[in-house]
């Protein structure tokens, strides 16, 4: 009997060889290969999450082009359909399609009509004759406020392959939601994530459990490296070795025998600044990349992620965090070798007693710290630790001085004790540590 990690690449292999398009079942692929439905679900979620399978509400899973991270900002019918808690209509062989631009209908259709373009969509009410030139002109339409369409604005819908959707929510709401939506993935198009940065297999090297020592020392003359993962049956990543274990193991006969098992790992959708973090706090320099079976994919190093990191800070702001709101409410006041952070409690910042939140007042504290260390020392840095053991509220309308002064400074670590002053008088004290990321 063939193993569960085969039959799961077989679904893959079959979902992907589907034409775009075609829907998928639990029951269908389990049918179709002859497999559990438990298995032909994991194998679903699994082409979800890589981008191959969408599921949409009212309509089911159904195969997709797998969208380029570039693309990101850009919405497909599908996703509006979540987005307004729609119902499709008619058209939904064209839910996977990119949606351009959206056009408010609020005007004479003549005057409408030098708006519409293709794969446009158009938010209107219960206007028929909008829905069919929309359609025919090559652009979807969204009917708000919970009207129907005629059933031949339906049949022009399946023939263009351009989706009718109908809402609930009236005009206003809908625009408002499709530009946060939108807003929102121009801020996710910048996180890096390590599928964007690590080296796959047919890259670099890895050793077998079964290999002999001596495999150990051809790799490191021949690519200078001292770390490398150990992979089992299947490429399933089961330790590292590095050349402390060798050197300290002698007497073994397989790399098994020396290597380090149950390593620290990633996997592709995990964010560089995560992967940054766990480097820094377990002390490694190196992290195999796995996907949802623990297979080896590629490896992570710290200079990939210092390259990463770097490139980040170079990229155009694409889109306003709450972080980057908060920070622009700070204010250096710094001289010489004092270092002086002010801002004001403004009503955005304050909880529901009115006094400043705790959330706002954690990254007023760790921003003032992180500019404090990179004055000092330029580089990247992970907040290892924040701990406040003094802390009074602060009120809307106060002024609030942040003072950090440097209790410890290393080549990897830095160590800050800042106080908070409103009126004159100390408010807060805190204890921030930070690991510096570091070429090894």
């Amino acid at each position: 009997m063939i193993d569960m990690a085969t039959k799961h690449e077989q679904i893959m292999k079959y979902i992907q060889d589907l034409e775009i398009g075609n829907r998928i079942s639990v029951r269908q692929i389990a049918k179709k290969l002859r497999v559990s439905e438990g298995t032909a679900y994991r194998a679903i979620k699994d082409a979800e999450n890589q981008g191959f399978v969408s599921t949409v509400e009212r309509v089911g899973t159904i195969r997709i082009e797998k969208k380029e991270k570039g693309n990101i900002e850009k919405l497909t019918f599908g996703s509006v359909v979540k987005m307004v808690d729609g119902q499709v209509l008619g058209g939904r062989d064209g839910l996977t399609k990119t949606l351009n631009r959206f056009v408010i209908g609020a005007m004479e259709l003549d005057a409408m009509k030098r708006y519409v373009g293709a794969n446009d969509l158009m938010i209107v009410g219960n206007r028929e004759a909008v829905h069919r030139y929309v359609l025919k002109e090559g652009a979807a339409v969204l009917v708000t406020g919970g009207f129907d369409t005629s059933e031949e604005a339906k049949r022009l819908a399946d023939k263009m392959e351009l989706p009718v959707i109908s809402t609930s929510y009236d005009t206003f709401t809908v625009a408002a939601k499709i530009n946060r939506a939108i807003y929102d993935q121009m801020i996710k198009k910048e996180i890096v994530h390590v599928s964007d940065i690590f080296i796959p297999n047919s890259k670099t090297r890895y050793l077998n459990q079964n290999d002999s020592p001596e495999r150990w020392y051809e790799l490191n003359r021949a690519t200078s490296h001292s770390r490398f993962p150990v992979v089992g049956p299947r490429m399933k990543v089961i330790g590292m070795v590095t050349t402390k274990d060798v050197i300290g193991n002698p007497d073994a006969a397989t790399i098994g025998e020396t290597m380090t098992p149950s390593p620290i790992t990633v996997n592709p959708s995990t964010s560089v600044a995560a992967a940054a973090h766990k480097m820094i706090w377990e002390g490694i320099e190196c992290l195999p990349v796995v996907n949802e079976r623990q297979q080896l994919l590629g490896i992570i190093t710290r200079r990939d992620v210092l390259k990463a990191l770097q490139m980040i800070q170079q990229q155009p702001q694409m889109g306003e965090t709450i972080e980057d709101l908060i920070s622009s409410s700070l204010t250096d006041r710094s001289s010489g070798d004092d270092y002086t952070f002010q801002f004001v409690v403004s009503p955005q910042m304050t909880d529901y007693l009115g006094s400043l939140s705790y959330g706002v007042l954690t990254s007023m504290v760790i921003m003032a710290g992180r500019r404090t260390l990179n004055e000092l020392r330029k580089g990247d840095l992970i907040i290892d630790n924040l701990s406040f053991y003094f802390l009074k509220p602060m009120q809307i309308d106060q002024v609030v001085m942040i003072f950090p002064k440097v209790l410890e400074m290393t080549r990897r670590s830095g160590k800050l004790d800042i106080e908070l002053y409103t009126e004159g008088k100390l408010c807060g004290k805190a204890l921030l540590t930070a690991g510096f990321i570091d070429r090894f």
